[in-house]
């Protein structure tokens, strides 16, 4: 009798474990959001590049409903933190790449969570750069699984030591292992794996690809082609790693199809900022000229990666979801962006609301859904590149609206006239200028709020060991080492500090490294010092040592902490590594 009930109850579990992954199918969608790295407008065929070559990109923008007037910040963390939060970057902490000002606040709420709260399970494969500490890991913001470089790119200062695009080391989870391939293939292939772990239930996958941000990395089968066709040779090592990305996106499809998801997957295919290397810098005086001829391409647009012209921030984006009443194969020209892709994912997939702060982006759900929706309301948006320490109104800006583009508050272009942005016409619309700028104002105060706080990194939430970096210095922007090729400069002597928050009081163990753990090369100095806010010590460093290590009692709170490794010619740099555990 006892083993009859034992059998029934199993069946039971069964049976509700089978109707709660059938109901989950029926009714969530899957989501997978592809964002890539650099690529413009124009570095896709479909858009009238004549020269690359991405048939898989080309197949889907073919059946996609395509945003043709879809708008990012000008750089990749802003970017990112906005397309998370659906709020304007800076609100979130992130207006730089570097300088402790591409960390997200921990405070805010991203669409990862709201995946997660609505019972999604939620993946990254790649990159992330909204802060690789507590509490702004990606697996602090909602993600499930996290498989990521470190850094905003590959052989950056935080990403493992002598990571070079090419069978690299990668964090699984927050354990580093290596792998054996190249970055833009591992990175798909750890999201093919993903959906075939959750194919029963719905999930949330963020595959976020180094590529084609520079160094332009890639095997010689990928750029030759374009070399031989008289493309520059940076260009086509571009668009070579853009060709490689195309490839797995056609590996990605054929999983969806492989594994029957491909009907109840909404895929979505962007990039983060306008073209790095899609067209060509004017050749010096004497210089010849690439041959062949080839200068690029841009979709007719001005300015690239940085740039507040549309060149630097309107980017691909492709909706494609058979089973959901969205008919492909079109365009969709209303102004939209990064902010509007959580509250539209949110719509789509029918997410839990989530309490978090007011959203700067809305739903644009209606015009997915409904090819003659005409009552899309007039809306002014802006992105901007503040890219230093403080940011300032105004710097590297672009107010929008469908028909007017006001640059840095200053010049006002009509994109019916003139979409390439070549004629100035403020002194013809002054009202339209004026009524601009307000806008832009009374958007920027209600930003500026939160400007003079810091987004820690927070230290002593758990007994492991924490590694911060040179990358998140508060410091002038040219002597970070954000970049592993700054670390290997002996000739760069540069400092900033950090801005940590203990969270517990107690005894910390604080060591000061040159050179990551990983490699145990000697610092070469005499002399190490720390500060941690009102505490101050030194030590001196012997012939051979590679670390140096401090004992200290630390307060709860936030503060500063520097560092000085002093050498015998009288020059100091900061240790470009810090590694912290609480005792």
């Amino acid at each position: 009798m006892a083993k009859v009930i034992r059998v029934a109850c199993i069946c039971f579990v069964v049976l509700v474990v089978f109707a709660a992954n059938a109901f989950a199918r029926s009714g969530r969608p899957n989501v997978i959001l592809v964002i890539t790295d650099d690529q413009g407008y124009g570095d896709i065929a479909a858009h009238g590049n004549k020269m690359i070559q991405t048939p898989h990109l080309d197949k889907l923008h073919a059946q996609s409903i395509r945003l043709t007037d879809f708008h990012v910040d000008p750089t990749c963390s802003p970017t990112r933190a906005a397309l998370m939060t659906g709020r304007y970057s800076a609100r979130t902490g992130v207006w730089h790449t570097i300088m402790g000002r591409s960390l997200i606040r921990r405070d805010e709420t991203t669409l990862a969570h709201a995946f997660r709260n609505s019972g999604y399970v939620t993946g990254i494969s790649g990159k992330w750069h909204l802060g690789d500490n507590y509490p702004s890991r990606p697996q602090d913001m909602g993600f499930d699984e996290t498989f990521i470089h470190g850094g905003g790119g590959v052989g950056q200062t935080p990403d493992y030591w002598g990571n070079d695009y090419f069978d690299d080391a990668y964090w699984i989870n927050g354990k580093a292992k290596r792998h054996k391939g190249y970055c833009t293939d591992i990175w798909f292939q750890h999201g093919l794996d993903f959906i075939e772990r959750h194919k029963r239930r719905p999930f949330f996958l963020y595959i976020t690809t180094n590529a084609p941000h520079g160094p332009y990395l890639v095997s010689e089968k990928y750029s030759e082609p374009y070399v031989k066709k008289g493309v520059p040779a940076t260009m086509a090592k571009f668009y070579g790693m853009i060709t490689n990305i195309d490839e797995n996106m056609g590996k990605l499809r054929s999983k969806l199809k492989e594994l029957k998801l491909e009907s109840n997957t909404i895929l979505i295919f962007m990039s983060d900022n306008g073209t790095a290397a899609g067209i060509a810098n004017r050749p010096r005086r004497g210089q010849a000229k690439a041959a062949g001829g080839w200068r690029g391409f841009n979709a007719g647009m001005r300015g690239r990666k940085g740039s507040a012209y549309d060149g630097g921030h309107r980017v691909p984006f492709f909706v494609y979801w058979p089973d959901g009443d969205l008919i492909g194969g079109r365009d969709v020209n209303q102004l939209t962006a990064h902010i509007d892709v959580l509250p539209t994912l949110m719509d789509l997939c029918r997410l839990k609301k989530i309490k978090t702060q007011p959203l700067d982006g809305k739903s644009f759900v209606p015009l997915l859904k409904n090819p003659k929706y005409k009552e899309w309301p007039p809306r002014t948006l802006i992105v901007q590149s503040h890219r230093i320490e403080h940011p300032k109104p105004w710097r590297q800006s672009s107010v929008m609206t469908k028909r007017w583009r006001l640059i840095d508050g200053k010049a006002l272009f009509d994109m019916q006239a003139d979409p390439g942005q070549l004629k100035d016409v403020s002194a013809e619309h002054p009202k339209v200028v004026a009524q601009l700028r307000a806008e832009y104002e009374k958007s920027y105060k209600s930003q500026s709020s939160r400007f003079n706080e810091y987004c820690p990194i927070v230290l002593g939430h758990d007994k492991s060991l924490m590694r911060i970096t040179a990358h998140d210095w508060h410091a002038k922007q040219s002597g970070v080492p954000w970049h592993q090729g700054h670390v290997r400069n002996e000739r760069m002597f540069a400092n900033g500090y950090w801005v940590v928050e203990f969270e517990k009081a107690g005894r910390y163990e604080v060591t000061l490294a040159r050179w990551p753990a990983v490699t145990k090369r000697p610092m070469k100095a005499i002399k190490a010092r720390i500060k941690i806010g009102e505490i101050e010590a030194e030590k001196p460093v012997k012939e051979g040592d590679h670390t140096v290590t401090f004992k200290i009692r630390a307060e709860q709170g936030a503060t500063r902490l520097e560092s000085w490794l002093e050498y015998k010619n009288g020059k100091s740099r900061g240790a470009y590594f810090i590694y912290v555990r609480k005792l």
